[in-house]
């Protein structure tokens, strides 16, 4: 019930009500509060060596620190194992600032997981965010980062009026949806000789982060979209909101790990399968990382 969203006193009328059990909110924080041991031995387990994709993305909870509520972020990372199975390698409560302080603070977390086993990793799908990629590089050299093309897209999107959102939008697919990187940078320069009248920045946009928006094109047409977007994280988060939407705020980070902790035990036993058509993106990934893949997965 807790890890569902309902509150220590939420459950205690909901026992009350079927079970005619009496117990008290203190005492049902207190059997929920002895997770958190088990939350930092989940944090700290050891991960493996190898995460062919890891999902970087943060979410927001309101946090109650000396008599304000103040918005704070949860980081999530999420990697895709060797069998091409989901699993969430961590939570890290940070500072909600701007591009500097998150980039900083995303160092801290890939450190983390090299600390614990990780030793590389193939393709790292990210939002904008300012400083990432080279966040990543410090870490993770060999990485290829992958901005997220849904954010890139709702971040052109900011630039125009609501009326033309759609037809923006629209304008922007034959870029993503190309056959090869070479089709798509003839598509962008279509965009711009149609738009760059009214939506100069758009374009610019685009050009400037070209580099990590095309990666992507290097793999088949059925596993790209695994790649180019952070829907896994997302949709991820889009759940642990639902949960953390009825608090309103926490007194302090560790009671918001806490919940999410629970939540997070609850979402993944709904990842029972891989990734899919993942035989076809680790063909792929033996192609161009050799040997980086380890042989067990090339036999």
């Amino acid at each position: 019930m807790y890890a569902r969203g309902m509150s220590t006193r939420e459950i205690q009328g909901h026992l009350e009500e079927i079970y005619q059990v009496e117990v008290s909110p203190t005492l049902i924080s207190n059997v929920t509060e002895a997770v958190m041991e088990e939350v930092k031995s989940w944090q700290s387990r050891p991960l493996d060596a190898v995460y062919p994709i890891l999902y970087l993305d943060a979410l927001v909870v309101k946090i109650r620190e000396t008599g304000h509520v103040r918005n704070k972020a949860i980081y999530v990372v999420i990697g895709v194992n060797r069998q091409g199975h989901k699993e969430v390698l961590g939570l890290w409560a940070g500072p909600r600032g701007n591009d500097a302080e998150g980039a900083k603070f995303w160092l801290q977390v890939l450190t983390e997981l090299k600390n614990r086993g990780v030793a590389d990793i193939f393709i790292a799908c990210v939002d904008g965010l300012k400083g990432f990629p080279e966040s990543i590089a410090t870490v993770f050299p060999e990485a290829q980062v992958q901005l997220c093309l849904v954010h890139q897209v709702r971040a052109s999107l900011h630039y125009v009026s609501w009326k033309q959102r759609k037809e923006v939008a629209a304008d922007l697919q034959p870029i993503y949806r190309a056959s090869t990187v070479a089709d798509a940078a003839q598509r962008l320069d279509e965009f711009a000789a149609k738009g760059d009248g009214a939506y100069p920045t758009i374009s610019q946009m685009w050009r400037r982060n070209w580099e990590h928006l095309t990666p992507f094109f290097a793999y088949p047409a059925d596993i790209r979209k695994v790649i180019y977007t952070t829907n896994a994280v997302e949709s991820l988060n889009m759940s642990l909101r639902k949960v953390i939407k009825t608090r309103g705020s926490f007194p302090h980070p560790e009671a918001a790990m806490k919940l999410l902790y629970l939540a997070l035990e609850h979402i993944a036993k709904k990842w029972t399968k891989p990734v899919q058509d993942w035989k076809a993106a680790l063909q792929r990934f033996t192609i161009l990382f050799g040997d980086r893949v380890p042989r067990t997965e090339m036999a």
